[in-house]
């Protein structure tokens, strides 16, 4: 319901404001990618009439751009080699610096981002003012994996920086992820969308409804209600739910009605 009910604010939001909705599917991790999940994706967007514009954007077939990018902050002097393993980094939340003067390249090594004295801070549409001192809360970041893989900021930091997307709508699960993904943007002089992160959707423990977490997967014959319900949690009070009969005239209403400073300004939410 939380991937639901991030997808309804970002369909809505784009469609209030007239502009393409885009759906990407983030499948560059491709060791944790489980097969036939993206189609169910798509089928479950598609039963609530959440149609998107444009075809399908997959990050699995955008490699080329992402080891561009990969070049450009290397050339520029901005990237090492890291040898650190994860038992020697348990425990530590900002990167010390380790392997910062391993310049060259080396196998079986990560690839980091040297972090200066950045504070990348945006304003979110929907959580206000945000700040973040990269080299007090990270450090140096990775870019491209030990096992060769280019890392999910990267790749989302290029995605995003392209010129078609104005506008991102996700979860507050990702919110701590921008800051690093706006400095990548500067760095290879992109332009950065805007950003809106709606509340995470948790358990009563107030862990993220997830598979992780056990959560129960949407069921797509109860759609309509599905809707009605992710309305209602974006603070958008919408009718008697008997007033519509189908998913269609419930968007519609939804598009028609959109405000989003409506939306709680939580990070977290319990589910219902």
């Amino acid at each position: 319901m939380g991937s639901l009910l991030a997808a309804t604010a970002s369909f809505l939001d784009a469609r209030s404001q007239g502009i393409p909705w885009r759906l990407r599917i983030d499948d560059i991790d491709t060791p944790r990618t489980v097969p036939g999940a993206a189609n169910d994706i798509i089928r479950t967007l598609a039963d609530h009439e959440l149609h998107w514009d444009g075809p399908v954007a997959w990050q699995s077939r955008h490699a080329a751009d992402y080891e561009a990018a990969l070049n450009t902050l290397t050339a520029a002097g901005r990237t090492f080699y890291c040898r650190c393993s994860r038992r020697q980094l348990r425990g530590i939340t900002v990167y010390p610096g380790t392997c910062r003067q391993q310049r060259n390249p080396a196998p079986d090594t990560a690839i980091r981002l040297e972090v200066a004295d950045a504070d990348p801070g945006f304003v979110d549409r929907i959580q206000g003012r945000q700040q973040n001192r990269l080299n007090e809360t990270v450090g140096d970041f990775i870019v491209k994996r030990r096992d060769g893989l280019i890392a999910y900021q990267l790749a989302t930091a290029v995605d995003d920086g392209n010129v078609e997307i104005a506008q991102v709508v996700r979860g507050a699960d990702l919110l701590d992820n921008t800051p690093r993904q706006l400095y990548l943007m500067q760095l290879l002089n992109l332009e950065a969308p805007s950003y809106a992160h709606i509340p995470t959707l948790v358990n009563a423990a107030g862990q993220k409804l997830s598979k992780q977490y056990h959560a129960a997967p949407v069921d797509n014959t109860n759609a309509r209600e599905n809707l009605y319900l992710a309305l209602c949690l974006l603070g958008q009070d919408p009718p008697a739910e008997s007033r519509f009969s189908s998913c269609e005239e419930l968007l519609g209403w939804g598009i028609g009605n959109w405000f989003i400073d409506a939306i709680p300004r939580v990070k977290k939410l319990p589910a219902p």
